[in-house]
């Protein structure tokens, strides 16, 4: 059975690494975020009403790689609606609804949570270098992932580390056994 793994965190966490290792580790596919697509297609201002765009684009990926998957492999989900929806939160202080209907609808089996503990590295797309706003982002993070019911796992430490502790994250799905 497919199961669908993603990783999120804030920005500059490692979440396209991780995916990209995870994938060729699992010699599987991956789903990139779709917000970089759109950002750098469009240009890096965007207002409230792009983000439910942002959202369409990044179900529209995820189903075409989804429905594409030939076996039973993981596939790996860089960010998903979650994502959305705290990114939306902490720059306008609220989410559209119809994203909101979308995180319901999507089931995933585990999700990957990218601590802020990695060197900011800049690119033209990131906005917030500063620690606070990243920790913050985390807790937004942590805090959802703590009132829901699915396994998820703390990802830190170097990129080694974290790709250790994602591969036991993702083995204990697969195997149906805690790490």
């Amino acid at each position: 059975m497919l199961k669908k793994i993603v990783v999120i965190g804030p920005e500059s966490t490692g979440k396209s690494s991780l995916c990209t290792q995870l994938a060729e580790h699992f010699k599987t596919k991956w789903v990139p975020e779709y917000a970089r697509e759109y950002l750098l297609t469009h240009g890096t201002v965007y207002q409230y009403e792009d983000l439910y765009t942002i959202a369409e684009g990044q179900i529209k990926g995820e189903e075409n790689v989804i429905n594409n998957m030939i076996n039973p492999q993981p596939v790996f989900i860089d960010t998903d609606l979650t994502v959305i929806k705290v990114w939306s939160e902490f720059v306008f202080n609220k989410c559209d609804n119809r994203i909101l209907t979308q995180i319901a609808k999507r089931p995933y089996d585990l999700y990957l949570l990218c601590n802020v503990d990695l060197p900011w590295v800049k690119d033209e797309l990131r906005e917030y270098p500063d620690l606070e706003s990243r920790r913050e982002l985390y807790l937004m993070y942590k805090d959802l992932l703590l009132n829901q019911h699915l396994p998820w796992f703390d990802i830190h430490g170097d990129y080694e580390g974290r790709l250790n502790l994602a591969l036991a994250g993702v083995n204990s799905i697969l195997t149906n056994i805690a790490p």
